[in-house]
């Protein structure tokens, strides 16, 4: 690996380089995927721009992932990831859906109209700590109230120690305070619903028009989803950053842990319960409960943490059941392959 500078500004860092064995930190190429099309991907690496064909030996990649090239750029292997989004597939569709890979970062960006809401909030900050990314929530047209403080305040009582900052997406003055997040080789996920100004923000960075942008409806204040796909872009500021399609919904599974953390205080008040399994609606002895008579606790973080840990249960046991079915069916076109083999040789 000659140009190690290249890589390093594209997001590279020792927990990548700890995986490549002597012969392939001699003879291999690290890349990374900026761009996840049906059937083929485009990398960045020291060796410039490449784009290979999908192949159905290869393993699912999406943008974010680092992988390993042969001397003639073909693919070799996926690299472990240090942080990975994860979804369950919007609507009645039973599998997991990869967003992004090796985030370090992630904005969840949220309008203050009409459209914002705490439990959304809530429920982005479960996936991005599930993932294993650091959470940065961005209230954006704060130019459009009159106390963009009072917005701010709201959002970190709900977490004491969670970064918010109000912004407007037009204004570059305003996205100063995003600079710490942005340096060289940090790679950034813009996360939100349609229409919060997730591709203006990211225009307003790049300085140009790269993202297409679509207005407001006005008798919702919801937005019209602009961005179809996933790309990494590389800043000015030296960073890259992600730009996911608009997620309205977004169904959690197997973030268990990401929901906890997000409701730490919930989380830690249930370790007083009287019974182990309580589950905070009713019983005797419910620390939780108890919180929120004495006014400890807002009624409405329980609401949305029973909620978050609903859906997971069922998503996650619905996934992994699908997981089970496939197993099954692998193994049985496996055996019936293998019959066929046998009999062909009779």
């Amino acid at each position: 690996m000659e140009n190690q500078e290249v890589i390093k500004r594209l997001g590279w860092q020792p927990f990548f380089q700890q995986q490549l064995s002597l012969d392939e930190w001699e003879e291999a190429f690290p890349a990374r995927v900026v761009e996840v099309h049906r059937s083929e991907i485009r990398l960045l690496g020291e060796r410039g721009d490449a784009t290979i064909e999908l192949h159905h030996t290869m393993p699912p990649l999406v943008v974010g992932d680092w992988v390993l090239l042969d001397d003639g750029g073909r693919f070799l292997r996926l690299l472990e990831r240090k942080t990975c989004f994860v979804r369950k597939a919007a609507g009645s569709e039973v599998r997991e859906q990869l967003i992004a890979a090796n985030v370090d970062t992630a904005f969840i960006v949220s309008s203050l109209n009409r459209d914002f809401s705490l439990n959304r909030i809530e429920r982005y900050l479960a996936l991005v700590y599930e993932a294993g990314a650091e959470p940065v929530v961005l209230l954006s047209k704060a130019d459009l109230v009159d106390d963009p403080g009072s917005w701010v305040a709201r959002v970190r009582d709900t977490n004491p120690g969670l970064t918010v900052e109000a912004i407007n997406c037009q204004d570059e003055q305003s996205l100063s305070a995003l600079s710490p997040w942005l340096k060289e080789g940090n790679t950034v996920a813009v996360l939100g619903s349609s229409g919060v100004g997730k591709s203006t923000l990211i225009n307003t960075l790049l300085g140009d028009e790269v993202l297409e942008t679509a207005g407001i409806r006005e008798d919702d204040s919801k937005g019209r989803h602009t961005t179809t796909s996933r790309a990494l872009v590389k800043l000015v500021q030296g960073g890259l950053m992600l730009d996911t399609a608009g997620m309205r919904e977004i169904q959690i599974a197997n973030s268990e842990e990401g929901i906890d953390i997000t409701f730490a205080e919930i989380t830690a008040l249930a370790s007083n319960c009287k019974f182990s399994d309580c589950m905070h609606q009713g019983e005797p002895g419910c620390a939780v409960i108890e919180a929120i008579e004495n006014g400890a606790l807002d009624g409405r973080r329980l609401e949305s943490y029973l909620k978050l840990r609903r859906e997971d249960a069922l998503n996650s046991a619905t996934l992994a059941e699908r997981r089970a079915q496939d197993k099954a069916l692998g193994k049985f076109y496996k055996r019936t392959l293998s019959e066929a083999e046998k009999l062909k040789g009779r």
